[in-house]
């Protein structure tokens, strides 16, 4: 069964642009599989509209295959068309007095085997669709692609654009409304392995073991999940090889640029390039502790997408074993470690969480930064002189701070009280408003015995029951 879930911020987007008076030029673009076809055709139901999907076959294919497709819509005999812009003048004779959408699906597509269609699309708006009460939608999911081609300042259809949308991944709540009765643990490792891409998560089956799932459809050769990734990069990226090494070094804990470039062997110069790449396809990000600036020296990268830092951290390391027949020793592998893998996750899920307006798991006050904090323990030993927190929510303004653990595990209360009395001692290393900050400290963990004790005793306590 199919189901469309959330989007509706993206759907009062695409309503408010129809209902703008004059011609509406949008750029909808996304990684793939992640909802975008789904979400046209949801917006277009009911409203006067052509939808044409492009391949990667060339300019005259897809020109024939549109051109039947119009005439089919229209009930009408296959025009002669030699050009897009020819087409554009038959469909604009055919389209009704109220408002038309036109969609070209994939358009990346087109622009990735003609590179002139950019100033074909620009010729198009101008001379003939501007101005017309058209919605012309433009979408892809190949993101460099359509940046260059369509947002960069460089593509002639710059500044022609009447909105834009880069559609995202669904966050982990949604996932119980893909999956009837799936219970909020499962829920969380299945988003931890996958992300919030809808066709991955309909994959996996929510009546079967998390690892049988991973067996069937990620280490088993065959599945497209198994294959996804590298299929992805490849798309996207022309060295995707080098790329490929950034996410090994990232994955093996190296993550600082300096250490990077030592497993890449990318020369440092050159890496931020190659880093930036990544970032603006939502594959890694860069963080820094939350108490210091934009730009600190302490900046460590981290990869973003779920299912990217899954098929790093246990696939792509082990693809001989699997290749040879042995997924039987990567599940091992993988069990041994996963609550640790998804611990890590888990820490992004309730930062995201206490940033959600209309959830229960809420901070005793408002904050304007939230993050993770690090650093150094002045005159410490060696190899005891660090420290680091799960997150720290912080306001500059009211001065208040809240230091905060995440555990994917059972605690009594007593493990419990131990973990915030560490918590409770680290928050003397974060130098930050020291003499005047409120303090608060909490714990979130899958399950707390003891809740409301600790509760009494000044902490804010949440575990899978909140959520």
């Amino acid at each position: 069964m199919n189901r469309f879930i959330n989007r509706k911020t993206e759907l009062e987007f695409l309503e408010r642009k129809y209902d703008s008076r004059g011609s509406q030029l949008i750029i909808l673009y996304g990684r793939r599989r992640v909802g975008k076809t789904e979400l046209i055709k949801q917006f277009c139901k009911g409203k006067d509209s052509i939808y044409f999907l492009g391949d990667k076959r060339g300019t005259l294919l897809n020109l024939e295959r549109f051109a039947e497709k119009a005439a089919d819509h229209f009930d009408d005999v296959v025009p002669r068309v030699e050009s897009f812009y020819d087409l554009s003048k038959y469909l604009l004779r055919h389209t009704s007095d109220n408002k038309y959408i036109i969609v070209i699906d994939e358009f990346s597509y087109l622009i990735e085997r003609d590179d002139t269609i950019p100033s074909v699309f620009q010729v198009i708006w101008d001379e003939s669709l501007k101005g017309k009460d058209i919605m012309l939608i433009l979408c892809g999911s190949s993101i460099s692609m359509m940046v260059e081609g369509t947002l960069s300042q460089k593509s002639p259809l710059y500044g022609r654009r009447t909105g834009q949308w880069m559609l995202e991944p669904l966050k982990a709540h949604h996932i119980p409304q893909f999956h009837d009765e799936i219970d909020v643990a499962t829920g969380i490792e299945f988003y931890s392995i996958l992300g919030g891409v809808p066709l991955y998560i309909l994959e996996f089956d929510p009546q079967k073991d998390v690892f049988e799932n991973i067996n069937e459809h990620i280490l088993t050769k065959g599945e497209f999940l198994h294959e996804e990734v590298e299929t992805l990069l490849k798309e996207e990226l022309r060295e995707y090889y080098l790329y490929i090494s950034i996410f090994e070094a990232i994955a093996k804990g190296r993550t600082r640029l300096v250490e990077i470039s030592d497993y890449s062997k990318i020369p440092q110069k050159d890496l931020p390039k190659y880093v930036g790449t990544l970032m603006k396809l939502e594959l890694i990000g860069k963080e820094h502790p939350v108490t210091e600036k934009i730009g600190s020296k302490k900046t460590r990268y981290y990869i973003k997408d779920n299912f990217f830092r899954f098929y790093f951290r246990y696939v792509h390391p082990n693809k001989s074993e699997i290749e040879s027949g042995n997924s039987g020793k990567v599940l091992k592998i993988i069990e041994n470690n996963f609550d640790t893998f998804v611990g890590a996750e888990f820490e992004n899920i309730v930062k995201d969480l206490f940033k959600s307006p209309g959830v229960n798991v809420k901070l005793p006050f408002s904050f304007n930064m939230i993050g993770r904090q690090w650093g150094k323990i002045k005159d410490a030993p060696k190899g005891k002189n660090t420290y680091e927190v799960d997150i720290v929510a912080l306001n500059d303004d009211t001065k208040d701070i809240a230091f905060v653990e995440c555990k994917w595990k059972t605690l009594s209360e007593n493990n419990a009280l131990g973990i915030l009395n560490d918590l409770v001692a680290k928050s003397d290393f974060v130098q930050w408003n020291n003499d005047e900050r409120t303090e608060y400290f909490g714990l979130v963990a899958k399950r707390i015995e003891g809740k409301d004790a600790l509760k009494e005793k000044g902490f804010v306590v949440f575990d899978l029951d909140d959520l």
